[in-house]
């Protein structure tokens, strides 16, 4: 079976396509939180390759494809920031403080887990980028000596956590306010997060696109300060 799929060129993508498909419908019908398409996607996509017996280089190697609309998709989220731009002008001060803060935040709450778990060195520098994009989380990992299997994972993980629990947190804490709930869930689950933003509202998606691109360049040179003074 395994042979079969590897003969087909496009088997990742359109079961890919597919079980995102039967995620979206899931979750059109019964509204629930957790009924996130990407993680029902990803649920039966790992069911079908153990069931079948595929290997992940297989699956990958014919779904690679997806993975060149990446960029662009992640470019398109700066139309709502355009539509929204008066919005970023009247509260600039607050949203930069408040990415900044963001980023902060998250490499110390990952420093004091790794102190408080004994992780490992390699194991922590793989997940301290993981609330950036894809592409960028996967370069500071590179550049700083991680494993970017494990930073992927990271990434999908904080991604999904911000998009399914995101919202209820923030409504939980008091939360209110458009700007506030785009800049957290843009700054703490980039794009994937970005996509629960969409659906919330025109200004809490552009302050989460806003917020990807800021969280990147900032992670991007305070991980290395971070190594610097206090690494290993």
């Amino acid at each position: 079976m395994n042979d079969l799929f590897a003969q087909s060129t496009y088997f990742g993508v359109a079961i890919s396509i597919f079980a995102y498909w039967i995620g979206f419908r899931i979750q059109s019908k019964w509204k629930h939180p957790l009924l996130n398409p990407l993680l029902i996607s990803m649920i039966l996509i790992i069911g079908f390759l153990m069931a079948f017996h595929i290997d992940y280089d297989t699956y990958n190697n014919t779904a690679k494809y997806l993975t060149y609309f990446l960029t662009p998709a992640t470019v398109c989220l700066a139309v709502p920031l355009y539509k929204q731009f008066q919005a970023l002008k009247d509260n600039l001060a607050a949203v930069f403080v408040g990415i900044f803060c963001g980023c902060v935040t998250h490499i110390a709450i990952m420093a004091g887990l790794a102190v408080l778990f004994k992780v490992d060195y390699v194991f922590f520098l793989s997940l301290l980028p993981k609330s950036v994009t894809t592409p960028i989380a996967l370069g500071i990992s590179e550049e700083i000596g991680g494993i970017g299997s494990i930073t992927i994972i990271g990434v999908v993980f904080a991604g999904m956590l911000g998009a399914i629990m995101g919202p209820s947190i923030l409504k939980l804490v008091g939360v209110k306010e458009p700007v506030a709930i785009g800049l957290a869930l843009g700054t703490a689950s980039h794009a994937v997060g970005t996509s629960k933003a969409v659906e919330l509202g025109e200004i809490q998606a552009a302050m989460s696109s806003l917020s990807i691109v800021v969280t990147g360049l900032l992670t991007v040179v305070m991980v290395p300060v971070y190594l610097q003074f206090f690494g290993k």
